[in-house]
């Protein structure tokens, strides 16, 4: 299941080539429940859409993540794997659902602006709400070799003024097909299976798979509404 949480400018929908009626604008307005807006996407994954286009959504106060508390609650499937797609940025909302998970992907360009954003990212969540299981994703990289380089860069900054490591995966190579996928409205896994990018997010996904579970995490949608909960009580 992928829940988009860019609130303002959600378009997994698009990349994941399927209709969307309705989103969770209409879940925090009270006129769907969450049930009603998720959908079931051509690859299988059961999304449930955020909204695009509306600016107040984009900066989400207490009584909307009450909203979203209360809306997952609801929610008894059982799934693999419960992604939350947050929004760039370290506002209140984007904190929020990185506390509410198990654990932290961080996806990256080798540009300056880029590895400063990661870098503060992971400077907030690790110091000032001391989270772990913080990992890096190059995206949009010339190799393997580059990606890895990219990350022991910032791991090694991250060492030095933070004293902590962060984990490492797999990178995204750069590949042209991305953007012709997303203009079809498929993902490149679907629109050139055989591409570099395709091939990256197989073996990215393969990697995730062999991570040793979290003790003391059930995981699924139940933990993700346990850990909004508490965190909500905390502030």
């Amino acid at each position: 299941m992928l829940f988009d949480a860019d609130m303002g400018l959600a378009n997994a929908q698009l990349a994941l080539g399927c209709r969307t009626d309705f989103n969770f604008s209409h879940v925090l307005s009270g006129e769907k429940s969450l049930r009603e807006i998720i959908v079931t996407t051509p690859q299988g994954v059961r999304l449930v859409p955020g909204a695009s286009g509306i600016q107040q959504l984009a900066s989400l106060g207490e009584m909307d993540a009450a909203g979203i508390i209360n809306a997952f609650s609801e929610m008894d499937e059982e799934i693999d794997y419960f992604i939350v797609d947050s929004a760039a940025g370290i506002s209140d909302s984007v904190i929020a659902f990185m506390k509410g998970t198990q654990r932290r992907f961080i996806v990256m360009r080798d540009e300056p602006s880029s590895i400063a954003d990661a870098y503060g990212m992971i400077k907030v969540l690790a110091l000032e709400h001391e989270l772990n299981e913080i990992y890096l994703i190059p995206n949009m990289v010339d190799s393997q070799a580059a990606g890895e380089t990219l990350f022991r860069r910032l791991d090694d900054v991250c060492q030095r003024f933070l004293g902590i490591t962060i984990g490492y995966l797999h990178s995204i190579t750069n590949d042209g097909h991305v953007l012709d996928a997303i203009r079809a409205y498929q993902s490149v896994v679907e629109f050139a299976p055989g591409g570099a990018a395709a091939r990256d997010f197989r073996q990215l996904a393969g990697a995730i798979e062999r991570l040793n579970p979290i003790e003391g995490a059930d995981g699924g949608i139940q933990f993700f509404f346990e850990r909004l909960s508490s965190n909500r009580h905390a502030q």
